[in-house]
């Protein structure tokens, strides 16, 4: 006999499991402080990356003007402003990474609790119904041995 509850129960978490799965469940392998970390470090990487691509375009863009038009003192100042301006562009990506990857391991830790929830609501239906049958059972016997 199909119970038609333990059947839309388990459609919507194979819906939820299909949905949100694969933003849920690779969190739950991390503490917060890991997921997160693991993203600052691979956004550390990627920005100082590209800003040296952007920089070593920009160098050969303007060899020439930089070669016929600065002195060494100048070179200096641009190097130095360069070095300043990937810092602080460095600082407001890592910034904007930790705010956007703490916000999705916030989303994905309430949407496990919401998972864990519908599990267990399955679970409890499945006990019951479990105790439902051992009962019946049970009483199926005591009933043959008094008619004897």
């Amino acid at each position: 006999m199909l119970n038609e509850d333990k059947i839309k129960l388990m459609a919507g978490i194979a819906m939820f499991e299909k949905r949100e799965g694969k933003r849920i469940f690779p969190v739950n392998r991390y503490f917060r402080s890991d997921y997160i970390s693991k993203h600052l470090f691979h956004s550390f990487f990627s920005f100082t990356i590209s800003y040296l691509l952007c920089a070593v375009i920009w160098v050969l863009y303007n060899m020439e003007r930089i070669l016929n038009a600065m002195a060494l003192e100048e070179i200096i100042a641009a190097g130095q402003d360069t070095l300043f301006f990937y810092g602080v562009g460095l600082i407001v990506y890592l910034v904007i990474t930790w705010l956007v990857y703490r916000r999705r391991y916030e989303y994905s830790k309430r949407g496990m609790k919401v998972y864990v929830a519908k599990l267990k609501r399955l679970e409890k239906r499945y006990e019951f119904q479990n105790r439902a049958k051992e009962l019946s059972k049970e009483g199926g016997r005591h009933d043959r041995a008094s008619r004897t």
